[in-house]
């Protein structure tokens, strides 16, 4: 399939008169996925907390009594990403007519809840011990229910920030060898590629330095996307209209 790309794409990824700042703040957030996921898999006890499709694969996988899977884990998991969605959308109805104040209050509030969770890891005395388990994983999946809630009322396509399965269908399904134009191919691959550096350099320091450390580097991203969130927040451009 076709992925060449022209200058004016990759100038379209950086300044994009309709989205404003978001493709690159967004890129941001998929790599915070990343990052989520490989902490959650690797060291909750095999739980996916932003990633809902394959929590509720590994829902099956538990109550078909499978080895190293959790019902419980599965279960709080995706009840706490379900409450932050729903959070992202009542806070989406009520500042959504700005989409820069939206990713700002938003990724503000996942600093809270991120910070919350650095917290508890720093501090525990069993940070292996499964009440410490259970926390981080609602209060991660928290942020990230509220993560994925606010990018849907955002509406930047391509970034989703959790999801890769329609965006890798999209590349093969509108390339030139379907018989497509082939749209926005740098930014649905680096949504590809921002999510696989996220997990892997997740997983090297979850295995190498520990899960603080993880948790830290996301922390230090969403008050970097917040930071540049809030600087635009009173900006009247015309991407910051929503829907």
């Amino acid at each position: 399939m076709s992925t060449i790309t022209s200058p004016a794409d990759t100038t379209s990824l950086l300044h994009d008169e309709r989205h404003g700042p978001l493709v690159p703040l967004l890129l941001i957030l998929t790599m915070v996925t990343g990052l989520v996921d490989a902490v959650s898999y690797l060291q909750l006890g095999h739980v996916f907390v932003a990633n809902m499709t394959g929590n509720v694969a590994f829902l099956g996988f538990a109550v078909a009594d499978a080895q190293d899977f959790s019902i419980s884990a599965s279960l709080a998991a995706l009840a706490a990403f379900l409450a932050g969605a729903v959070a992202g959308g009542r806070l989406g109805l009520r500042a959504g007519h700005h989409r820069g104040r939206l990713l700002a209050i938003a990724s503000f509030t996942q600093v809270v809840l991120v910070g919350a969770a650095l917290v508890v890891s720093i501090a525990s005395l069993d940070p292996n011990g499964e009440l410490v388990r259970y926390a981080l994983s609602v209060l991660i999946a928290l942020a990230m229910g509220f993560q994925n809630a606010v990018a849907r009322r955002l509406a930047v396509p391509d970034l989703t920030t959790t999801v890769l399965t329609l965006t890798l269908t999209a590349i093969a399904a509108d390339s030139t060898l379907a018989g497509g134009n082939n749209p926005r191919p740098v930014r649905r691959i680096l949504a590809t590629a921002t999510m696989l550096l996220g997990a892997a350099v997740g997983a090297l320091l979850v295995l190498n330095v520990g899960l603080s450390a993880v948790l830290a580097l996301i922390f230090a991203l969403l008050v970097l996307t917040g930071s540049v969130a809030y600087r635009v927040s009173s900006s009247s451009a015309a991407w910051t209209a929503g829907a």
